[in-house]
């Protein structure tokens, strides 16, 4: 988790919402690695889960992302969820819970819909204190314009 919340706090220099997330293969080594690029590159898919999914399937050489996992600083929203289910990593350990748009136990709970074909295990919680105070942090510079 430390190393997705470097990743968050690189998504600062670019103005953009500081999440960060990592994929690690079975090993335990980092194989993708993204933040929040949807300011920086204009691209509204720009999410840390996305960019770092594509990253490691792009190092794996498919897309088939079985037994790894994606450790992110924040709760996935539904398109990061089903990007997880559909990229077929094995474990998610995301830090503060998004009770705004989260898509796996906050709002909803796509990862571990029995309807669907893949079910990763889920953590909850890892350093949520952490990743929510970076998160208020930029919230509240945002609504006051500081910098």
């Amino acid at each position: 988790m430390r190393a997705a919340l470097d990743e968050a706090r690189a998504a600062l220099a670019t103005d953009d919402v500081p999440i960060g997330a990592i994929v690690l293969d079975e090993s335990g080594a980092v194989i993708g690695r993204g933040r929040n690029t949807r300011e920086a590159e204009g691209d509204p898919t720009g999410h840390a889960e996305v960019v770092a999914i594509r990253e490691a399937a792009r190092a794996r050489g498919e897309w088939r992302l079985g037994g790894c996992t994606l450790v992110v600083t924040l709760e996935p929203c539904t398109m990061c969820a089903g990007a997880i289910v559909l990229s077929r990593l094995d474990r998610l350990v995301f830090g503060a819970y998004d009770d705004k748009a989260g898509a796996v136990g906050s709002l909803w709970d796509v990862v571990r819909d029995r309807r669907l074909n893949h079910r990763p295990e889920v953590v909850a919680g890892v350093l949520a204190e952490e990743s929510a105070a970076l998160l208020d942090t930029f919230f509240r510079s945002a609504r006051t314009g500081d910098s």
